[in-house]
């Protein structure tokens, strides 16, 4: 039916450590033996000197922890790994650029109570952790996130779920942090019970990158406590096809069949995700996973990142190479989020050439153009003869 494959890495780098099957598939074990030191990447990797240095400062801004799971997926020498350069430091994030920010989206300035983000009129982002399995470099709360920076999470939880009481015009909530699905079971069904209990509030939110970092977490335990909480959406954060394994792709076969309904977050990444064949790639097999693309993000402008981010123009022609090529329901809406705290603004290509009030001439992705005629008003009939 299909030529997408997807392939495990397990035991990769630890096949010579005799870890037992059971051990690798807990997500315990995962975590208790992420790779965060000097010592142990350079066990597996050859380093460059950007990497060396950026590893030995990573306790300034954000930490350094990957799970095995994750960090085998890693070319043992190549810096432009596209998995490499999402996780492992380099010198760069020491360098900052006029026009980047520590909080890029203005989410402290849009906080009613702290931890609790109300940009949007009717939905609010709760911040229920600053824990994640493995640190993404460009990550957009590196601020707060890994409790190595000055900046701390400081979530007041009962302040936020008296504000989602008292304010009707919230009908969305979304987890985030950290990872909120680094929660135990008991203590994540205790949270979601207290919102699901709040009328006005229709459905809630999950956004998480546990299901590729560490899909073990993933258990049918897990899916069963979360299939009390319809509608629930997860928003996952993958952005290379080589991310999705046979792990992944079974844990989120596991959350699909339990009703959850999934939508992917990508952010454009240079050497890592820039072409429109990667990243058609990864929309085809996020298919067969049951998962939605649904936004690819134009990197925030986050201190640290300049080497990480890619021109919008390079955004554009993704999308152009991907509308009319492959299926709508492969293609991602592209966003900016505005620096400051602006929100989401959609970027699309230009496919109207010329508009007045009579017609409009459209361009296709062939290139080829079209009239669309626009009428005032209906024709007015002549009368029935009596």
């Amino acid at each position: 039916m299909s030529n997408i494959s997807f392939t495990s890495s397990a035991p990769g780098y630890w096949a010579n450590e005799d870890i037992p099957h059971e051990d690798w598939n807990s997500a315990k074990w995962q975590l208790k033996n992420c790779v965060s030191s000097l010592a142990d990447i350079e066990k597996h990797l050859r380093l460059c000197e950007e990497e060396r240095a950026g590893i030995l400062l990573t306790g300034t801004k954000l930490a350094t922890s990957v799970t095995p799971h994750y960090f085998n997926l890693i070319h043992p020498t190549d810096p432009d790994c596209p998995i490499r350069r999402q996780v492992i430091p380099r010198i760069e994030e020491t360098h900052t650029d006029p026009s980047e920010m520590a909080d890029p989206c203005g989410e402290d300035s849009h906080m009613p109570v702290p931890g609790l983000v109300h940009r949007y009129p009717d939905r609010v982002l709760f911040l229920v952790t600053d824990r994640c399995a493995s640190y993404c470099r460009y990550c957009t709360r590196s601020r707060v996130v890994s409790g190595v920076s000055d900046q701390k999470l400081e979530t007041q939880w009962e302040l936020a779920i008296d504000y989602l009481k008292r304010t009707p015009q919230v009908r969305d909530v979304l987890l985030s942090g950290g990872d909120p699905l680094l929660f135990s079971d008991a203590k994540l069904e205790k949270l979601l019970t207290k919102l699901h209990a709040i009328p006005h509030i229709q459905f809630i939110r999950i956004g998480s990158r546990i299901p590729i970092f560490l899909p073990q977490r993933i258990t049918p335990e897990l899916c069963a406590m979360l299939r009390k909480f319809h509608p629930l959406f997860i928003s996952i954060h993958t952005n290379h096809p080589k991310e999705l394994t046979t792990e992944v792709h079974e844990a989120l076969s596991r959350l699909a069949d339990a009703g959850v309904m999934m939508g992917n977050q990508s952010v454009l990444l240079d050497k890592v995700n820039v072409s429109v064949e990667v990243q058609k790639e990864l929309v085809h097999k996020l298919l067969m996973c049951r998962v939605r693309p649904y936004y690819l993000y134009q990197g925030d402008l986050i201190k640290g990142t300049a080497h990480l981010r890619t021109s919008i123009s390079k955004g554009i022609e993704i999308i152009e190479g991907l509308r009319g090529h492959t299926s709508g329901y492969a293609i991602p809406q592209y966003v900016i989020d505005a620096p400051g705290g602006g929100g989401k603004i959609p970027i699309n290509p230009e496919y109207i050439v010329e508009s007045n009030d009579e017609r409009t001439v459209l361009r296709n992705y062939e290139g080829k153009e079209f009239v669309y005629s626009e009428s005032k008003s209906a024709p007015k009939l002549a009368p029935l003869p009596l």
